[in-house]
């Protein structure tokens, strides 16, 4: 179950020519495809493309209708082999996956891909998240445009836009034989607004009928002495044919270009941010009517020589806002005026920060000092933007309001009711017992463990990378072995063959544990193989115990509720110190309780409305029993588990508390026992509904309980008397 279902709004998808789309950029890219008569999509899910995938799952009679095939991809590497369908074939293909990190999967597929060229419009989708917004390691898309020759468009965050860049793309790619890159920032993926739709096509060529009649052409294989004729091509022909498309249909635009002796020049993704500077600075409009002449670079690369120049004629400066480092435009640019004797002095990285995100407050400061620099009349009677002054200056807004000491930052970490959470106060229990060992991290939701307050995990080095990542320490004869973790999402995309079958390969010792919360939780809750639910098009429930022993892993264990943490506990100290050789695997297996959430509240509140008897559990702490200790809350975590004033006055330490985001998981009851802590956690039942019988024992148990308070209130009054 993905986190958000788009089954409402994929209708919007069937609009016709004339007729207004509204929606979400994820979900005009979507239309902009079935527009440009792709014939197959693919993809591997991942921020912040994820409802990309989402939306074509939830679109998938529409997509049979048009004739065209839609898989989720086993991981980003099958994403970009299946662009290899348009090498030979008219066939339009798309495929999406997540920046940096998808392309380094993917990488050495669509290098071949580049080498050989493609016939029909290869188009990938990339969902950059370089920045604030980002989860993974800051890198640019930019690097493997360059590396492997693809074309990067890098559009507008306008859904009119985006969608011609689409439509665009594929044919660039088709112009100029060349696999094309979408670059779709994180806020361009979920921007809402409007265009005006054209009617949908069927591909030219389904992929029924592609397969139904063969074809090769041996010059497209990637095999000597060819890949070296594709090398020549690259330059002599395709890199000619990608420029004169790029002029001559203009996707790269012109503002004002010679209203002025000083420009700006600039990716196309970041053109609202720009366009905002410059309104801070009384020099447009909320609208784009620039006073200053603008070069906008929705083609990234190749960057076009003459429409550099000719932007630059005549001009003392132009002032380039690049993303990120390196700065892989500003060197091409200033190799493109040395090259050609211009003598506009080019600004970038010297006036704008070298790294990190282009905020607008950010670029708001590198256009204001440019502005400063060669037109000062222009902003001189204007008050500076607050957003420039120095961070020391009390107007600023990043000016310090209190002491930094003085606030406590709070790490990252599980959700309330989250399974994953109970293995690892398991393994901090069995750990207190046999020693610290080296743990090897994975991507997902269980690496928020290294946080406090389990302070589990050394080194994370990719998506299901977590048993690879501790292979070399196989110490021989070591009295510890390390642990590795990895998702279930992980597993199924990459730890099956570079993590399981290359520890058996290897006779590793090491404890491997598999994080089996039934989705690719850390994606948005999509199904993977192992998944337990039902699904019309994919096929599920397949074990990953019976995975792990398939490729010879010989000790193997599967704990099918992870809330037992007493249980846990055992199986890892068992796991710990077998002397049993190779591989150890413990597959931990709870549903992630979001997507449980997701699935249960609407069911639950229906119920309700209809006046049937539903049950809810919830968990408390006695003021009166609990010690103000804090040892359940240091082996926990939860956000629902926190501290509140004693109600005792004699005693000043704060105690334990439940609050009332408890979902009921029972993990806090299952700590303190696992961990012989205070009996203080007690569970409560609150019934929506209530039967006869529940009103009469509620009845009798307030009675009773009453009765027995009454003889305590009878003896404190003799002592105190």
């Amino acid at each position: 179950m993905a986190e958000r279902s788009f089954a409402a709004e994929v209708q919007e998808l069937r609009l016709g020519a004339g007729e207004e789309f509204r929606g979400e950029g994820i979900l005009a890219v979507t239309k902009a495809l079935l527009q440009s008569g792709v014939a197959y999509v693919g993809g591997y899910q991942g921020a912040p493309i994820s409802h990309l995938m989402d939306v074509l799952g939830d679109a998938q009679d529409i997509l049979s209708e048009l004739g065209i095939y839609f898989e989720n991809s086993a991981s980003e590497a099958t994403a970009g082999a299946m662009l290899g369908a348009s090498v030979h074939y008219p066939l339009r293909g798309a495929v999406t996956f997540k920046s940096t990190v998808g392309f380094n999967v993917a990488s050495d597929a669509l290098a071949n891909l580049a080498s050989g060229g493609v016939r029909g419009g290869a188009l990938v989708i990339i969902g950059e998240d370089y920045g604030e917004g980002s989860s993974i390691m800051q890198e640019r898309t930019h690097a493997f445009a360059m590396k492997s020759q693809m074309w990067l468009l890098d559009p507008r965050p306008n859904l009119t836009a985006i969608v011609d860049m689409v439509e665009k793309g594929f044919e660039l790619s088709e112009a100029s034989n060349t696999p094309v890159i979408l670059e779709l920032r994180l806020r361009s993926c979920h921007l809402h607004g409007s265009f005006i739709a054209k009617d949908n096509r069927r591909p030219s060529m389904t992929v029924r009928e592609a397969v139904e009649n063969p074809e090769r052409d041996l010059s497209r294989i990637v095999l000597p002495p060819m890949n070296f004729a594709h090398e020549q091509e690259k330059l002599n022909k395709r890199w000619p044919a990608a420029v004169k498309y790029i002029k001559d249909n203009q996707l790269n635009e012109f503002v004002k270009e010679k209203d002025a002796d000083f420009g700006i020049i600039l990716q196309g993704g970041l053109f609202n941010n720009v366009n905002r500077a410059l309104e801070l600075l009384g020099l447009s409009d909320a609208f784009g009517d620039s006073q200053v002449p603008l070069y906008i670079m929705n083609v990234t690369y190749p960057v076009v020589d003459d429409e550099v120049v000719r932007f630059c004629e005549g001009k003392r400066a132009v002032l380039l806002v690049e993303e990120g480092q390196p700065d892989y435009i500003e060197q091409n640019i200033q190799a493109i005026l040395r090259r050609n004797d211009a003598t506009a002095k080019l600004h970038g990285k010297d006036l704008l920060p070298v790294a990190g995100e282009y905020t607008p407050a950010a670029v708001t400061k590198g256009v204001h000092a440019f502005i400063a620099k060669y037109a000062p009349h222009l902003i001189a009677d204007r008050q500076a933007p607050v957003v420039t002054l120095p961070h020391d200056d009390p107007r600023s807004p990043f000016a310090p309001r209190i002491k930094p000491e003085l606030v406590q930052g709070r790490p990252p970490g599980f959700c309330t009711g989250c399974p994953e959470r109970p293995i690892f106060a398991a393994l901090t229990l069995a750990q207190r017992e046999v020693g610290e060992h080296y743990v090897s991290a994975d991507i997902g939701c269980h690496l928020f463990s290294i946080n406090p307050p389990f302070n589990i995990g050394a080194t994370t080095m990719g998506y299901g990378l977590g048993s690879a990542a501790a292979s070399a320490l196989n110490g021989s004869g070591a009295m510890s072995r390390p642990i590795a973790v990895m998702g279930d999402g992980g597993f199924w995309h990459n730890g099956l063959t570079s993590g399981v079958g290359n520890a058996v390969f290897n006779e590793n010792d090491q404890l491997l544990v598999i994080v089996d919360n039934n989705y690719s939780a850390a994606t948005g809750g999509q199904d993977v193989l192992s998944s337990k639910g039902e699904s019309r098009n994919r096929s599920l429930k397949h074990p990953i115990e019976k995975a792990v022993r398939g490729v010879g892993v010989k000790w193997a264990r599967t704990m099918t509720n992870t809330f037992k943490v007493d249980e846990m506990r055992d199986l890892f100290k068992e796991a710990l110190t077998t002397p049993e050789k190779g591989p150890k695997v413990i597959v931990a297996q709870s549903e992630c309780t979001l997507n449980r959430m997701r699935r249960e509240k609407p069911a639950m509140a229906k119920a309700i409305k209809d006046g049937k008897r539903v049950v809810r559990e919830r968990f408390g702490v006695d003021p009166d029993t609990c010690t103000g200790d804090h040892s359940c809350i240091r082996i926990s975590g939860c956000p629902s588990l926190t501290i509140t004033d004693n109600p005792d006055p004699l005693r000043k330490d704060p105690i334990a508390t439940v609050t009332s985001s408890c979902v009921g998981c029972g993990l806090c009851g299952e700590n303190a026992h696992a961990a012989a802590l205070c009996p203080s956690f007690y569970r409560t039942e609150i019934i929506s509904n209530p039967t006869r019988w529940d009103r009469t024992k509620q009845w009798f148990r307030t009675r009773w309980i009453g009765f027995l308070q009454r003889g305590i209130e009878r003896r404190l009054e003799g002592i105190s008397a």
